[in-house]
């Protein structure tokens, strides 16, 4: 059934004018004479009676006006609703991100992401660097802020840094290095060490023990958490030391002590990780949104390098 012809058949029926229909529609009166009539040989039924003076709607015609209504009203919200998606303003959207670099910048972003687009589903999912690697392969997440991804270029990913963290020393706070302002990697060659898993952050892993081996030493590793709460608390417990980010200074850090470390120790990187060769509407918006905010985010992280106590 022509929807064009349902259209000028309910403004005829509600407007009881075929002149008035057609100015409504900016079209002429014998074309809309024409639409009706054919809408009521397509159906084998008239429609509306009509003489010189007035028109009426039949029986058939107050049915057909009930059903043209849903479905013309049916077909506007499907237009509005194509449109929304088209702009980012409806849909999903499904982040992955490592909380112990995002919990300080993260619910700021994503207030001012719901302002703009208040009605898409937002997903977010702690993931290491590894779980987001495996999570963008199967298509389980559309946007990922972690460290950075070995095989990004593989997977299709751009890569863009949203800011640099320093590695810091973290020691117990009875310890007798924490009387320093300032350490030597050196300093801690003695010491047990607490390492963030390998396996689930390789390149962070694989710098600080790079980083280690130009000191003079191999640290020997004790243990390795695959949280950094547990990486923390461990250390806070006094089991042994650890070099991390900068900013999972943000957790629970009872027991610890920071200091900043007199090794030129290259920065670590957070990283937004997504696929803009097939970007959808609604991560194109998360992203303007990222990048308006950038300056605040690298501000808050510590961009002064400002991490002593």
């Amino acid at each position: 059934m022509d929807l064009r012809r349902l259209r000028t058949f309910v403004r005829v029926a509600k407007l009881r004018s075929f002149s008035k229909a057609a100015s409504e529609l900016n079209t002429v009166q014998p074309a809309i004479s024409r639409q009706i009539a054919a809408l009521e040989e397509e159906l084998g039924t008239p429609l509306l009676w009509r003489n010189t003076r007035q028109v009426q709607v039949t029986p058939a015609g107050e049915a057909l006006l009930e059903q043209a209504s849903v479905m013309l009203a049916l077909e506007s919200g499907i237009k509005r609703r194509v449109l929304s998606a088209a702009q980012g303003e409806t849909g999903e959207l499904r982040i992955g991100y490592i909380s112990s670099a995002c919990a300080d910048f993260l619910p700021g972003l994503m207030r001012r992401y719901r302002e703009h687009y208040p009605d898409v589903h937002i997903v977010l999912t702690d993931m290491t660097a590894q779980q987001q690697r495996e999570a963008f392969q199967v298509g389980r997440i559309d946007v990922g802020m972690s460290r950075p991804l070995l095989v990004a270029g593989e997977l299709g990913l751009t890569a863009e840094l949203v800011y640099e963290d320093a590695l810091l020393a973290v020691l117990p706070e009875s310890h007798p290095l924490a009387k320093q302002s300032r350490l030597n990697l050196s300093h801690l060659a003695e010491e047990p060490f607490i390492l963030f898993q390998r396996g689930e952050a390789i390149g962070l892993f694989d710098q600080i023990l790079s980083a280690c081996h130009q000191a003079g030493f191999s640290p020997r590793v004790i243990s390795e958490p695959a949280s950094m709460q547990t990486l923390l608390t461990s250390v806070g417990c006094g089991l042994g030391v650890s070099v991390v980010p900068g900013c999972i200074r943000g957790l629970n850090t009872v027991g610890c002590i920071f200091r900043p470390l007199k090794d030129l120790l290259a920065p670590v990187r957070l990283e937004l990780h997504y696929d803009k060769q097939r970007l959808k509407p609604t991560v194109a918006g998360f992203v303007e949104e990222v990048h308006n905010t950038l300056p605040e985010i690298r501000a808050r992280m510590g961009a002064d390098g400002n991490w002593g106590d």
